[in-house]
């Protein structure tokens, strides 16, 4: 199952056109999606009128909505973050570790234009939608 990330969500609901914004256009009405709960978050928080944050709410909220965290990915993150740590890596953001790692240990595949996912990508074996395209 694909997971769209907010990286591609911020985007598409601003009408910027890039080869994964495009791709999630494609997979709307044809495929089956998932975002997460933190992506709801980190999204729908972004947007100043009633109007557009009520069609983008409608919108995430009828795919599936996933939950990112709980105690087994909190640890599994944490470890993950250390590995790359100890390649010379450091992950800025928590929550994209989170998500790395939900992805990596569920089997999702996210659609993502963030360069943050790329050391999971290349150490961790995380694979991205645009990369298997």
């Amino acid at each position: 199952m694909i997971l769209v990330d907010s990286s591609v969500w911020i985007d598409y609901f601003r009408g910027t056109v890039t080869p994964q914004s495009d791709r999630l256009n494609s997979l709307l009405d044809n495929e089956l999606l998932a975002t997460g709960d933190l992506i709801l978050a980190e999204v729908l928080q972004g947007f100043g009128a009633d109007r557009d944050f009520r069609q983008a709410k409608r919108l995430l909220t009828s795919l599936i909505v996933v939950d990112l965290g709980g105690q087994d990915i909190a640890i599994r993150a944490a470890e993950n973050f250390r590995t790359l740590r100890a390649l010379g890596i450091t992950v800025r953001k928590t929550i994209d570790t989170l998500i790395a790692t939900r992805c990596i240990e569920s089997g999702f595949i996210p659609l993502h234009s963030d360069r943050a996912f790329e050391p999971f990508e290349r150490h961790l074996g995380l694979r991205s939608e645009i990369a298997a395209a």
